[in-house]
């Protein structure tokens, strides 16, 4: 039997939940890049697609190709309402964990684990060797934060570049836990050799995580056109980007 009668057969809720995890995995996907990882006609991807957009748990949007000037193709993105359905089988347990250990140690005892986790994910980067050398170390940032599963992109952003986590595999614990967040911020900025700003999460409701290096002269309007729209509002054309594989 092919993957493709598998995907197409009457699992169809199945197939369904394995779209939404593959636009968590990766972040705004077109259908013709979901049905080539599936295994699934455009017809077939495009009738799940209408169904999870009509429940709320996907989103349209607009995207470039990475590398092209072209008009920016139709992509879908999972919305909070998404990112809810999804199994999270070890949120409550790690909730549980950071629950006992700030009890324990306070919350300096939290941050220095957030710390300790976020250096085991991107700490093997080399530290940038002056302002030409930022863009290379927030390539290579944004590269092994793809690696274990945020789905993450370098956008041009005004005078600055702008690292763009299109998934976070832990933002529903982060959301208790905003030292997660704050750790990942601190940990970017040694790397980047310069003071870094975040400026949306997923854990606070938008539907990405964004974190602003400014290599220039950067304005407040700048800061303000990267900002990415709350989950469920109206998508908008983003900056062209160059997405880390």
């Amino acid at each position: 039997m092919s993957v493709q009668h598998v995907f197409e057969s009457s699992t169809r809720p199945d197939t369904r939940s394995a779209v939404r995890e593959l636009l968590l995995e990766r972040g705004a996907l077109t259908a013709v890049e979901i049905g080539r990882e599936l295994g699934l006609t455009a017809a077939g991807v495009r009738r799940h697609l209408d169904h999870l957009v009509e429940t709320g748990e996907v989103e349209s949007t607009r995207t470039r190709p990475a590398g092209t000037r072209g008009r920016p193709a139709k992509a879908f993105r999972v919305t909070a309402m998404g990112r809810s359905s999804a199994q999270h089988g070890y949120d409550h347990l790690a909730v549980e964990a950071l629950s006992a250990l700030r009890r324990i140690g306070g919350t300096a005892a939290v941050a220095d684990f957030a710390r300790q986790r976020v250096r085991s994910i991107i700490g093997h980067v080399r530290p940038a060797e002056g302002a030409d050398d930022v863009e290379r170390a927030a390539t290579d940032i944004a590269a092994a934060l793809t690696d274990s599963g945020y789905a993450a992109s370098i956008e041009e952003a005004g005078a600055g570049l702008q690292i763009c986590q299109h998934h976070c595999p832990v933002w529903n614990v982060a959301s208790r836990f905003p030292e997660l967040c704050e750790a990942e911020q601190e940990v970017v900025s040694e790397i980047v050799g310069t003071h870094v700003q975040r400026l949306s999460t997923i854990a606070g409701g938008n539907c990405a995580c964004t974190t602003n290096i400014p290599t220039g002269m950067v304005t407040a309007g700048d800061l303000a056109a990267t900002i990415p729209a709350a989950a469920g509002a109206d998508a908008s054309v983003p900056t062209p980007e160059r997405t880390v594989r």
